[in-house]
């Protein structure tokens, strides 16, 4: 397998092993089009996707022969779930640190001003 995320060790009895080359994935989650994100993930300024995605659906399980594989899979879920989660917050309207109540009373200033049309339009008639 040549990938460079993964380092091959040969050991003094010599067994052959693989672990993850490094940990130090940047995971930057984008909108192209549609509804779902595009993922990418980046090492030292080069991007790692392909290779990433060739673990991954590589025919044989990953965990099965590299052995940090399940903790390197564990890192990239949390930094995946907060790439995608910041790009969801830059993309929301909801102004940031409201206590509970506030948020509620946007709600529905947000509600009633899509609603407000409908309220112009029945009041016309």
């Amino acid at each position: 397998m040549n990938n460079p995320l993964i380092k091959i060790i040969i050991e003094e009895d010599g067994n052959t092993t693989y672990q993850m080359a490094t940990f130090d994935i940047e995971v930057v989650a984008r909108l192209t089009g549609g509804i779902a994100p595009t993922i990418s993930y980046m090492y030292n300024d080069n991007d790692v996707t392909d290779d990433i995605r060739a673990i991954r659906f590589h025919h044989d399980n990953p965990a099965s022969y590299i052995e940090d594989y399940s903790s390197f899979q564990q890192m990239l879920y949390e930094k995946e779930q907060r790439a995608i989660n910041e790009l969801y917050e830059t993309l929301t309207i909801k102004p940031k640190n409201m206590s509970t109540a506030k948020q509620l009373l946007w709600s529905f200033f947000l509600l009633f001003l899509v609603m407000l049309p409908v309220f112009v339009v029945m009041l016309i008639n």
